[in-house]
């Protein structure tokens, strides 16, 4: 997918616009150097080496929202590009046997490296008729039945699974939540996190909510350096919090949806580089960087048995993220690593006298448990 000056210049994010300029001066003096023949080739180094300069200082402290508008980029590469860049004898399978094809979703065999695998994955779509007939990546319940039933052939041969997400959620129309949205969502994350074939998940754009998780239950998870992966979209959360969209940017930076901290928090298990400029700016190399995690990933995994693959991605799952507990009063315990009292315990100070005070001063509410332990026989029937 080759995109050249003018199409660059015509989807500039806003934060890109100085970057913008320097490259329409370069090509401006590569333009007078060929048609006058005068030596610019000093000028042109010189503003290439700060486009360089401007595009690590720009792209190195982008924040939460920007991040959201790179993943969103008109010309960064979908699904369609890596099948033609990475992926060869791509064969396509259709429909979920039980209403229709949706094309939202695409499956089918193919080759990454030298590894026959199943690719399921979102397509959003490039033009405006695509987008509309794919609903811009949103899939309806047929889409996920789709997958599953493809998941399912994959494990019957013995082929790993390969999912890219790049949607901004799950289709919600009422037809899709009449013919049982939520529960094909469902259905689909009990069936992948038991499915006996290794599964590599590869967030390559956008991934939002349910819609993502759809497909995005797996053995290893990557996500690409400048997307992002969420409970919500930021203007689905800026609507429920602030009850309007022009709060997305502050409601981005809150979700912690960025590639940064969801590795933090074990969310993902492996960040995939991006080329100078994020992957619109050279989708080759992206593509190349997203075969190397996919081929490697895969070779791990079949040294796995099926048992332990399976209690691996059981463990997995079961350890995603963290909570810290602290006491609303009264000083913390040396050991932060230690779990908190249950409600329970803390409520009669661990040894069964007098309940605890709350923070303002007044007496706690006491526990059902303790409760039905001050009532008289007679009561507790």
């Amino acid at each position: 997918m080759a995109i050249n000056g003018s199409q660059a210049d015509a989807y500039l994010l806003e934060f890109e616009k100085p970057i913008g300029q320097l490259d329409r001066q370069v090509r401006e003096l590569e333009a007078l150097q060929a048609s006058k023949g005068v030596d610019y080739s000093t000028e042109i180094r010189n503003l290439r080496a700060n486009q360089v300069s401007l595009l690590k200082k720009t792209y190195a402290s982008l924040g939460a929202w920007e991040t959201v508008q790179v993943a969103r980029h008109k010309h960064r590469p979908l699904l369609p590009d890596y099948l033609e860049m990475i992926v060869r004898d791509f064969r396509e399978l259709h429909g979920d046997r039980t209403f229709r094809d949706d094309s939202a979703i695409m499956t089918g065999f193919g080759r990454i490296g030298t590894e026959k695998v199943m690719i399921i994955g979102h397509n959003k779509g490039r033009d405006v008729k695509e987008k509309m007939a794919n609903f811009f990546g949103c899939a309806h319940p047929e889409g996920y039945r789709k997958a599953l039933l493809k998941m399912r052939l994959a494990a019957k041969f013995g082929l790993p699974v390969v999912t890219f997400i790049d949607t901004p959620g799950a289709y919600p129309g009422l037809g899709a939540e009449e013919r049982g949205q939520a529960q094909a969502i469902a259905v689909n994350l009990m069936e992948m996190s038991r499915l006996p074939t290794p599964i590599v998940c590869v967030i390559i754009g956008e991934g939002g909510s349910g819609g993502a998780l759809g497909i995005g239950v797996g053995d290893r998870i990557g996500i690409m350096e400048f997307a992002y992966y969420s409970v919500i979209s930021p203007e689905g959360c800026a609507a429920i919090l602030w009850r309007s969209g022009e709060f997305a940017s502050q409601a981005a930076g809150a979700l912690r949806l960025t590639s940064g901290p969801l590795k933090e928090l074990g969310v993902v298990d492996e960040i995939i580089p991006e080329p100078l400029g994020a992957a619109h700016r050279n989708p080759h190399e992206a593509a190349a960087n997203v075969e190397k995690f996919i081929t490697r990933t895969i070779r791990q995994l079949r040294r796995l048995g099926r048992d332990e693959l399976l209690e691996q991605r059981y463990r997995r799952w079961r350890s995603i993220g963290f909570v810290t507990e602290t006491q609303a009063s009264g000083p913390q315990p040396a050991d932060a690593s230690q779990p908190a009292a249950r409600p329970a315990d803390s409520a009669t100070g661990g040894n069964g006298k007098s309940p605890r005070k709350a923070a303002d001063g007044r007496q706690a509410e006491p526990t059902r448990a303790s409760r039905m332990a001050r009532k008289p026989d007679s009561a507790k029937t």
